[in-house]
């Protein structure tokens, strides 16, 4: 407000300034255009020799005098001077038009009078016309518009800044109920919630904005309580089962069964421990960007064939069948991230199915995009498909999206058992999401049998060229 009030008032004065300079300039202008006017009719009489006395006068502002080289008056109005020149010697230059401003007292007028002169008369006898006209309407004037600037312009800069002052207010008013309502939100006082002005202006949409963004924190809060709840509870299901099983093997001393109890621990340890390496790997991968101390991703053409064989060699092979395609195709990402999603999905379909699993993949179509060149931009790709495939109960098409998030389980046949803790196919999704490529479920048959497939689609890629 302060450096606004100020612009304003230099503003102001600059402009009063520039009116009081044109207003001079243009009352100037009017007397000397009057007293040329008269100064001409005259020194037109003057050369036809046709100077009366007293010379005629328009009004009676203006004084005339028609004077010789000598300096000697020849012809008066009627109230100049008949014995005094207006100008002095000195100040005449004979045969030139002048504009000069002479105290009124030798005109015998009140303040500053302008004179001009016009020359006139032959060269034989050549006389200067002086015509005298007071200033002092005009000095008048200027000083009525002065005076008038000085009392307005502090008036109304002070009435402009009241009304700004007000309207900054009221405009500022819903960023005051925005900080008081984010106060209220710090100190946990308030609704969640920023008031939200009726007017639909910048404010407005600024706070709906704010508003969006503490729905999403909220929800990120909910999410991160959710995440911790849970992953307490699966961590205290395996500690309670050592601790209890330690507690009974103590009880009964030596007839204790310390081979089994060992054998009870160690799976116990190893869940705990698939379970912590879960939480780590998510806890990293929600991590954007990564952190600096974080284990670098090993991006590479990596072959899908080659990549499926290694994860059906980790299961007996009647469980798991593989079919391959003929020709090699290659993808990019990181082997070990690849490697992990499909370990995830066949352990999740072994666990459920009651027969075989196939895993297989298939390349694009023919028809569709080319496969990209390696460092290629994200234009249209082609995609190859991998398929894990197992004959188990499968999931209803309303839960499909909703087991893809942290320790979800259904209440069916793939309820929690020994084997996991809901975490597989939320890392599933996460790694293939950071390698392009989408994942979906489906029923495993075509009418809707039982079984799931899972369909991975991961960016193809042209056959890389041989170092």
């Amino acid at each position: 407000m302060a450096i606004g009030v100020l612009g304003l008032a230099i503003g102001l004065a600059l402009g009063g300034t520039l009116l009081l300079g044109a207003l001079g300039w243009t009352l100037q202008r009017t007397v000397d255009a009057e007293a040329l006017r008269t100064a001409d009719a005259v020194a037109l009489l003057a050369d036809s020799e046709a100077l009366p006395d007293p010379l005629p006068v328009a009004g009676g502002q203006l004084k005339v005098q028609v004077v010789d080289g000598a300096g000697r008056i020849r012809a008066a109005s009627i109230d100049a001077d008949r014995l005094v020149p207006m100008l002095r010697t000195d100040q005449l230059r004979a045969g030139q038009r002048q504009r000069l401003v002479v105290d009124g007292r030798r005109v015998g007028l009140n303040g500053p009078v302008r004179v001009v002169t016009v020359p006139a008369g032959t060269p034989a006898e050549p006389l200067t016309v002086l015509v005298a006209k007071s200033l002092t309407d005009v000095r008048h004037s200027l000083h009525v518009v002065r005076t008038l600037l000085l009392v307005g312009f502090p008036l109304l800069v002070a009435g402009l800044a009241v009304v700004a002052w007000r309207v900054v207010g009221a405009t500022l008013r819903p960023v005051e109920a925005l900080r008081s309502g984010a106060a209220e939100i710090t100190d946990r006082a308030g609704p969640g919630r920023l008031p939200v002005p009726a007017a639909r202006d910048e404010i407005q949409r600024l706070a709906v904005t704010l508003n969006d963004m503490l729905d999403r924190l909220a929800a990120a809060r909910a999410r991160q309580r959710a995440l911790v709840a849970d992953a307490a509870h699966e961590l205290r299901s395996p500690l309670t089962n050592m601790r209890t099983e330690l507690e009974v093997a103590r009880r009964l001393g030596d007839a204790t069964d310390w081979p089994a109890v060992a054998e009870d621990l160690l799976a116990d340890t190893e869940r705990l421990g698939r379970l912590v390496d879960d939480l780590l790997l998510l806890a990293r991968l929600d991590e954007q960007p990564a952190r600096p101390d974080a284990p670098p991703r090993t991006l590479g053409p990596v072959e899908l064939g080659e990549l499926l064989r290694g994860v059906a060699a980790r299961y007996p092979s009647p469980p798991v069948r593989l079919v391959l395609p003929a020709g090699p195709l290659w993808t990019e990402g990181d082997p070990g991230e690849l490697h992990r999603v499909l370990t995830n999905l066949v352990d999740n379909a072994l666990r459920h199915a009651r027969g075989e699993v196939l895993l297989g993949v298939t390349g694009p179509d023919p028809d569709g995009p080319v496969p990209a060149q390696r460092g290629a931009g994200p234009g249209e790709r082609a995609y190859h498909v991998v398929t894990v495939t197992d004959d188990g109960p499968g999931i209803p098409p309303a839960d499909r999206e909703r087991v893809f998030q942290r320790f979800t389980r259904l209440d069916d046949a793939r309820a929690r058992d020994a084997g996991g803790a809901g975490l597989g196919l939320a890392i599933v999704r996460e790694l293939v999401r950071r390698a392009g490529g989408t994942v979906d479920l489906a029923d495993a048959a075509a009418d809707g049998g039982p079984g799931l497939r899972v369909t991975v689609r991961l960016p193809a890629l042209v056959e890389p060229e041989a170092d």
